[in-house]
């Protein structure tokens, strides 16, 4: 079979084609951003969490725009080591000011995220770092000449920042115009300007006429009345754009072996959180390894007291948090069977 070299091919079904226009108008829309001076990733984090952009789409604008058109500088590396204060490196780049910043970091359940690293906001984006896993570092200066070497220094000691090294930050970062600046709090809105539409001018009323002044005036508060369920029609399942991840919380194993009986009392505890919490996902780990099956934890045979098990919720609207953790305590513990009670195929009712 001949392979097709048409390179408009994706573009030939409607979906494709308007996907493709909405990302080429998004891409024009960021560029005149950036040409205002707003970092990246701050941009393009807004648009995430309103879900106008997925995350398929960062790479894409992150190609386009620093390399292609403001010719960043980039460093990358797989991170074999990883910091785990991750506080510390957000305020060092904090005082960068000679370059600007964006780091893509390939996030192993999140997918790919790109923050910046002066922005104490997007810390939350972060919760850790993973060994192995992929970040690129992106040092430039928008439209502006920026020295390219020091711009190079610069990514490269973001990366050993984030390798947990010790890195000596070149005293010319430190000095520059493009130092962080948060983001003006909106201004209130005018009294006048929350009224709505003005009511269109009555006509001259002629004589013997009743006037229609009031039901004209009357229409517009009648328009408006449908939009108020609009933020539930927002909502979307975890894991997609604007999905947030919790820190990691520790589950000390206090039974003499995380046994069988553990394992069925953790799967009925996630299963009775995720029915209360559908757009939630309970992401478990053990020894810095994703544990997709549970039974795993009980067929290696190695997780045993004292040891621990660590778990993150991720999506939007992260609620119950500290009871699922002391669930999950519990169902840890030698009083595992309070949670193996009722019909097989039934849901608890803990939250």
């Amino acid at each position: 079979m001949i392979g097709s070299s048409c390179k408009f091919e994706n573009m030939g079904s409607r979906e494709s084609f308007n996907a493709s226009v909405r990302h080429v108008k998004a891409t024009i829309s960021f560029a005149e951003t950036l040409g205002d001076g707003v970092n990246l990733a701050d941009a393009l984090n807004k648009l995430v969490d309103s879900k106008q952009v997925t995350s398929d789409e960062v790479l894409p604008f992150v190609s386009m725009l620093l390399v292609d058109k403001y010719s960043y500088v980039s460093a990358c590396r797989n991170l074999t080591t990883v910091a785990t204060d991750i506080d510390a490196l957000f305020a060092e780049a904090a005082g960068w000011k000679a370059v600007d910043l964006v780091v893509v970091y390939h996030h192993p359940d999140m997918g790919v995220l790109a923050f910046n690293p002066k922005n104490p906001t997007h810390r939350t984006l972060v919760d850790r770092l993973n060994r192995f896993e992929f970040a690129t570092v992106y040092a430039g200066g928008f439209d502006k000449p920026v020295d390219a070497t020091l711009a190079a220094k610069a990514a490269e000691t973001m990366l050993d920042l984030m390798s947990g090294t010790a890195a000596k930050v070149d005293p010319a970062l430190l000095k520059g115009p493009f130092a962080y600046k948060a983001p003006a709090a909106p201004k209130a809105e005018a009294p006048a300007a929350r009224r709505g539409p003005k009511a269109p001018k009555a006509a001259p009323r002629k004589p013997g006429r009743p006037s229609k002044a009031a039901p004209q005036a009357a229409a517009p508060v009648a328009q408006a009345a449908p939009a108020a369920p609009e933020p539930a029609a927002k909502a979307a399942p975890a894991l997609k754009p604007g999905a947030r991840m919790t820190p990691m919380y520790a589950v000390n194993v206090t039974n003499e072996l995380f046994h069988n009986g553990n394992v069925e009392a953790w799967k009925r505890i996630i299963a009775s959180y995720r029915i209360k919490h559908p757009d939630l996902e309970v992401l478990v780990y053990y020894d810095g390894e994703r544990i997709t099956n549970l039974n795993a934890l009980f067929k290696w045979g190695k997780v045993k007291h004292g040891n621990v098990i660590q778990f993150a919720v991720a999506g939007e609207a992260i609620s119950e948090v500290a009871k699922l953790q002391r669930y999950l305590a519990q169902g840890a513990s030698n009083m595992y069977e309070a949670f193996l009670r009722g019909p097989v195929n039934g849901v608890l009712p803990l939250f």
